[in-house]
Order: C-alpha cells, then structure tokens, then sequence
C-alpha cells in the first residue's frame, strides 16, 4: 500500500473507517475502529445513512438482473445505476463520519468497504458487490480496500460470513465465557462460534430480517416492524412453520452460505400481517436453533446483533427455540448496529498486513485467505 496514511503494524493500531450495506438495504452503516487487525484498541464514531426508497427500488432491480449473471465484472444497466447510487452514498457517508471524527481529534488511515452484496452463489464460484472502490478512494482522499469476499470464492470458499475473526477479538476484548454463539442478524442470519478449545466455526443458519421486511414491504409498505410491534400481535402457524423448515439446506453440514433470496415467503402469503410476521420470526429463530444444534458444543449463551438484535420478539424466540439465553449485543457495551462496519475497518487492517480474513471453519475454504483490494486515494 503505497499511501501517506499510516499503516496498521502488529501493536501500532491506526483508525479504520468500515462501511456496511447489508442484505436488509436499510442503508449504509459507518464506523471508525482503532486497530491492527488483531486486537481492538479502541472505538471511535458511528454514522447510519438510510437508503430512500428510490435508492432501495434502484438495488431491488439490480438484484433481479444480477440473477442472470455469469461474469462478476459484468454491469448491466440496472447494475451500473444500483452501483452509481450505492457509490455516491458512501462517498456522503464517509465524508459526513470524516468530519465527526476530526471533532473528536481523529484522522482515518484507511477504509474497509463492503459494497452491496446483489449475487452469491458460491457453488458456482461467483459472487457479486457493487461500488466502485477506486472512485470511494478518489473522492474521499482516502486509501479503499474493498471486494473481500472474491479471493475466498475463487479458492472455492464460501465467501462468507467474513465477520467471525473481528467476532472473535470483540468476544476476546469483553472476555465473554465460551463456548459463546455470536448471533448476526441482518437480512440473513449467520453465527459465530467461538469454542473453548478455540475453535472458530461460523455460517449462514437462515433468513433473519429479510423475509419479515419483504413481507412487510408488500403488505404495509413499511420498510420493517418496529421492535417486533406487529409481530408480537400475531400467532405462530406451525403447519405453515414445518413448510418453511423442510428444506434440506438446515441439516447440511457447516460452513454453508446463502444468498439474500434463497428463501421465499409464499407459504404465509394467505396468513394476516400479524401472524405472518410473527410465523416468519420464529421461522429466523427456528433455523436458528437448527444451525445451534450441528454445534460440537452448546453455547453458554447467544449474544445477537446487527437489525435483528432491536427486535425482543425476535429474541424471545429464538431464547425459546434454542433453549439458551439469547442477549442483545448492546447490554454488553457492543455497538450492535455497528458491528459489521466496524468488522469491514477491522478487516481493511488486516488486509494490509496481509493477514488472513477467512479460515477454513468459516467459509470452508482449504487454508486461511487474505483477501481484498487495495484502491489508492488519489
């Protein structure tokens, strides 16, 4: 990396800027990490941009034309607007979390940035992210390491989840007792564990908050339900359940991944919003406890962040259908909408080291991958 801004060195930790765009397209979650890749120093400011909804119509098209790809690199139309808006949106935000962070005396070395995920299918060695990491690089005068996934895929890894070794430093730096599950719940639900013979094992176990927000979307036109409101009004169908469960992809063996439409909620179309909503929550929490129980140990306690985490019904279910205690991130001084941004600053640092950021009981790939590239500001 051939950049005026420091660079992370073992115990000589530097100020990273992660960016997240999730599967839920919420919007674009920014934080500002202090590390070298290995441990974390300390935590800095936060920014949440929410996407509009043109913005979020402009991806919901560019994820059915991703359907048809073949060539990563390809842009169709569709795709070129979705990574032309998905662009200029992290240009603002890191701009607008550049300018918090010189209030507070901090100077970003470089950026971790995740683009928006509009294809996986690592069965076929491809996956897909929008944003154009250079032109990132070029209007923010700021080093950009992004496209992470793509070297783990290509060595016929799963490409995901990329977030198990920031995981495992934040449970190290909270000194949680393991065996412990940390529980992401995005647009998909991926979990962490972290044994107590160290063993780091990590995969998708289901949908967590896409479902319940597509289906809300076309019901209500609301964009999600708030804290679980509507859902905790309804019942759960367990006919309609057992439907949603037959699927072989809970009993395969880890690590395993998937992508944001690999499940469908045609099966509670007939059901009331009410119901619905909460028969596609416990359908989050029961994948769950599918993926909790091809664990070699069960966990002490299962600790949940990214959207999911804001939502008790949620929770209480998944408590319920794990049979463990299950914690939002937040009540233990985690920054639980945050912790993907910071995981992508996290993993920019180790990138640069040339340090792995995936292993073979995270994605299943042969050996431990470095990843990422590295875009120069200008």
């Amino acid at each position: 990396m051939n950049s005026s801004h420091p660079v992370p060195q073992a115990g000589r930790p530097v100020w990273c800027l992660g960016l997240m765009s999730g599967t839920s397209m919420d919007g674009v979650d920014a934080a500002l990490i202090l590390t070298d890749g290995e441990t974390i120093a300390d935590f800095g400011p936060t920014h949440f941009r929410p996407y509009k909804e043109r913005e979020r119509d402009a991806m919901r098209a560019a994820l059915k034309e991703a359907r048809g790809l073949d060539d990563r690199s390809a842009r169709p139309p569709a795709l070129a607007e979705a990574e032309r808006i998905v662009t200029d949106c992290h240009i603002e935000v890191v701009r607008t979390l550049v300018a918090k962070a010189d209030e507070a005396g901090i100077a970003a070395a470089l950026v971790g940035f995740h683009g928006q995920t509009v294809f996986h299918a690592p069965d076929r060695r491809l996956t897909v992210q929008i944003g154009d990491g250079a032109r990132l690089a070029h209007e923010t005068g700021l080093p950009v390491i992004f496209d992470m996934r793509a070297a783990d895929v290509a060595s016929g890894g799963q490409g995901a989840p990329l977030v198990p070794v920031y995981h495992r430093a934040l449970a190290q730096r909270a000194g949680l007792a393991l065996p412990v599950v940390l529980a992401n719940l995005g647009g998909v639900a991926n979990i962490t564990y972290l044994g107590a013979d160290g063993t780091l094992g990590a995969f998708d176990t289901g949908p967590a908050n896409a479902l319940m927000d597509d289906f809300i979307s076309r019901r209500l036109g609301h964009a999600f339900d708030e804290a679980g409101q509507i859902a905790a009004k309804g019942r759960v169908y367990e006919a309609t359940l057992a439907r949603l469960m037959d699927n072989p992809y809970f009993a395969a063996p880890w690590p395993k991944s998937l992508d944001r439409d690999a499940f469908d909620a045609s099966a509670v179309e007939a059901l009331s919003v009410e119901d619905g909503l909460a028969t596609l929550a416990a359908f989050t929490a029961r994948s769950l406890a599918a993926g909790i129980a091809l664990l070699p140990d069960r966990p002490t306690r299962i600790v949940a962040v990214g959207g999911g985490a804001r939502n008790p019904v949620l929770l209480g279910h998944i408590a319920e259908a794990c049979g463990v205690d299950a914690v939002a991130g937040d009540t233990l001084g985690f920054a639980g909408d945050f912790v993907e941004a910071q995981a992508f600053g996290f993993l920019a640092a180790r990138s640069v080291r040339g340090l792995p950021l995936t292993f073979p009981g995270t994605t299943g790939v042969r050996e431990p991958m470095r990843g990422g590239v590295v875009a120069e500001a200008a």
